[in-house]
């Protein structure tokens, strides 16, 4: 588990290197389309600061775009005291708890560390879930934040969103910009293609990170409660009732315990979750091992 948490330490610099070689590249682009060569340094400058804000502001615009609302033990004694009892176990500060108005089942953590950390369930998922199958998510959940998973998530978060940003601001640019200084074709070309391949390479890193880090996150939350069957049973009611949120944010996707987005071929080919089935059958297969 350790070695998992040192992993996700160095994984969050390598996002960051990614994130700051992408917007690099697409400064060299609107640099060589409009021939000043300073352009590269003021966007690296721009994305240093963009990172930088992106790193404290994330989990507050995460819980924007699901429209998620904090609340007190009183308002919902049942899942305060779930998260508050595998804070607990887990030896971390109780993260805030947060409840989003949704009958789709699910659930998801973000924050900085474990002592910035949110954790959020949908209403659906507690009308669903009992006890034991609650708990099983919520450690799952928690899982997250032990590992570390809520800070790769964070920065993942941050680079699709100002990728996709940036691109469509600088493809609109380089269409309808009259300010053209050089225009050689083939670097014309080149820089379109890339400007357009950012969005994809980042999705694609994104994708990496979060479905090897649920597999591990249903791990640790198996471990916390010693009870594999209750996640693997909580995945099966997924199956079964699960269906896509009313609030869905493709960049916001991957933090959540199961896929959010509405079923379609794009949103399974670049789908941030594994198979249900396969959390499954990884959870009952290595029971005994928990």
């Amino acid at each position: 588990m350790y070695k998992a948490i040192a992993a996700n330490k160095r994984n969050t610099i390598l996002i960051m290197a990614v994130f700051v070689a992408i917007i690099s590249a697409i400064g060299w682009v609107i640099s060589y389309f409009y021939g000043n060569t300073s352009i590269t340094y003021v966007v690296i400058g721009g994305a240093v600061i963009y990172a930088l804000i992106q790193y404290f502001a994330a989990s507050a615009i995460a819980v924007a775009v699901t429209g998620a609302v904090e609340i007190e033990k009183r308002d919902n004694p049942r899942l305060y005291r779930i998260v508050e009892n595998l804070a607990i176990t887990l030896g971390i500060q109780t993260p805030k708890v947060y409840i989003i108005e949704d009958p789709a089942p699910n659930a998801f953590a973000t924050g900085r560390d474990p002592k910035h950390a949110i954790v959020a369930a949908t209403t659906g998922l507690l009308d669903i879930m009992d006890d034991s199958e609650l708990e099983a998510v919520m450690a799952h959940e928690m899982g997250h934040v032990q590992n570390y998973d809520i800070r790769v998530s964070m920065i993942a978060f941050g680079l699709v969103s100002a990728i996709a940003l940036l691109s469509d601001v600088v493809l609109r640019m380089m269409f309808f910009s009259n300010s053209r200084e050089n225009n050689n074709p083939l670097i014309l070309v080149v820089g379109i293609i890339a400007v357009i391949l950012a969005p994809i390479i980042a999705v694609i890193v994104q994708m990496a990170v979060s479905r090897q880090r649920e597999y591990l996150a249903d791990a640790t939350g198996a471990l916390t409660t010693r009870h594999p069957e209750a996640l693997a049973s909580a995945l099966e009611k997924l199956q079964h009732a699960g269906r896509p949120m009313k609030k869905q944010n493709t960049a916001a996707a991957h933090l959540f315990f199961s896929n959010p987005l509405k079923p379609g071929f794009f949103s399974r080919l670049f789908s941030s979750h594994p198979p249900l089935e396969d959390r499954i059958a990884r959870l009952r297969e290595n029971a005994h091992k928990f």
